[in-house]
């Protein structure tokens, strides 16, 4: 995913919706409609940013289709396939205490309660029962191996201080 500090991203373009413009939107907010409350999106695609407006958009089954401001025709929305939908991290939603945004778990150092350094939060998946951090080896960490830990806050995540940079997990270093 690309991530600017100051943006995150909220979905992407997966393909084309019909022939009047539509595209159908993979939705990273949750709830998945969540992404229609953005109006103003930028898009990165191969390395290109362009800002661009939603003029419409709504659910489809399990997914999103949305139509951007000036798309019409369907070979025009084809050519944003593929891109991904970021917003100023200034746009979200205040959480309450205790949860977090994803970018804000991203690069933080990964220690075990025993204060061993696993790495650093690389990024997170989903993964359907919960969410993932895959945490990746760095130079402070005991090893080279990328982990993937369970993301359950009170029993394998007991401590996650954002200011400094630091999550605590109960986790053995072997697994």
């Amino acid at each position: 995913m690309t991530q600017r500090s100051q943006e995150t991203v909220i979905g992407r373009i997966t393909s084309v919706y019909g022939v009047k413009g539509w595209v159908k939107v993979f939705s990273y907010t949750d709830p998945i409609d969540g992404i229609l409350g953005y109006q103003n999106w930028t898009l990165v695609q191969d390395g290109k940013r362009q800002s661009v407006k939603l003029a419409e958009g709504r659910r489809h089954g399990p997914g999103i289709v949305i139509r951007l401001d000036g798309v019409n025709d369907r070979e025009v929305a084809r050519s944003y396939c593929g891109a991904d939908i970021t917003v100023p991290t200034a746009d979200l939603p205040e959480l309450p205490d205790g949860e977090y945004y994803w970018h804000q778990l991203e690069g933080l150092s990964v220690f075990t309660v025993e204060g061993d350094c696993l790495g650093v939060v690389h990024h997170m998946m989903e993964t359907g029962s919960n969410d993932v951090l895959v945490v990746r080896p760095s130079s402070e960490s005991i090893d080279q191996r990328e982990r993937l830990l369970p993301y359950l806050p009170d029993q394998v995540v007991r401590e996650i201080d954002v200011a400094s940079g630091k999550v605590v997990v109960d986790w053995d270093p072997e697994f």
